[in-house]
């Protein structure tokens, strides 16, 4: 089975302070630590379990620049057998949109069985698989938390509302939004990124897509960032102080004067 996972490099959450810039408009970039978006990394542990399964290859393919290739050793390190850079500052401030047609066209260059994302980015919404699935005409599902291969076909299980999960067959080739918790990703270490420091990255460019550079990009873009804020602050929370009776009492006292206790 072909498996194409498409990733994208985000801020870390976990290993920056994010502050706004000086007009508003953005998060400050500066010395920010970047990493693989965590749903996208999900998809890639996955599309491996698979194909050790039933046999195949992962590619990784993301939208970027040179940085953005970090991302792609990484996951090639993991285990993925090709890393693609789609690369052409023709693409700089693609919405939503502009990345599915972008993936689109890069998804009818080559001969892929299943295509997976994750649900969403941490910098950006969770729009782009289901556009993607529509424009090449595929079967799509979001939400998936675990997948079974069977004959022309996947058994899929998504999570739905209440905590509930729906099971369905689809098709393929077809495209899913992978949500966390379907798996535990594998650790990378510097010895295997060292390992694969060497292999060359294809960057195809819009050209080489067959893509109008008109149709993407910041001036294509339907949705524009117009502004940035941060929440008002609420008030922060009271310690107690005492002995665990005096705390108990005080913690009765305060749920009661709010309406806790009736």
């Amino acid at each position: 089975m072909e498996i194409l996972v498409c990733a994208r490099r985000v801020p870390d959450t976990s290993e920056n302070e994010i502050e706004l810039n000086s007009t508003g408009n953005d998060i400050e970039r500066d010395d920010l630590v970047y990493s693989i978006n965590e749903w996208d990394n999900y998809a890639v542990e996955e599309a491996l379990q698979i194909t050790a399964k039933v046999g195949g290859n992962v590619t990784v393919a993301t939208i970027g620049s040179e940085e953005d290739e970090e991302i792609l050793r990484r996951e090639m390190a993991m285990g993925a057998h090709h890393g693609v850079l789609i690369n052409d500052g023709a693409f700089t401030g693609s919405d939503g949109h502009g990345i599915a047609t972008i993936l689109a066209a890069f998804v009818r260059k080559g001969h892929y069985d299943l295509v997976l994302t994750g649900v969403q980015a941490e910098d950006g919404g969770a729009q782009v698989g289901g556009m993607l699935a529509a424009m090449l005409d595929y079967p799509f599902a979001s939400l998936v938390n675990s997948i079974e291969v069977l004959d022309g076909k996947l058994k899929i299980s998504r999570e739905i509302a209440g905590g509930n999960r729906e099971i369905n067959e689809i098709d393929l080739p077809c495209v899913l939004s992978i949500q966390t918790g379907i798996n535990e990703p594998r650790y990378v270490g510097m010895r295997g990124i060292r390992q694969v420091a060497s292999i060359p990255i294809p960057t195809p460019s819009a050209s080489d897509l067959g893509i109008d550079p008109a149709t993407v990009g910041a001036a294509a873009a339907k949705v524009r960032r117009v502004d940035y804020f941060l929440p008002a602050l609420g008030k922060g929370a009271e310690i107690l102080q005492g002995s665990r009776e005096e705390n108990i009492d005080k913690l009765i006292e305060l749920v009661a004067a709010k309406g806790g206790l009736k």
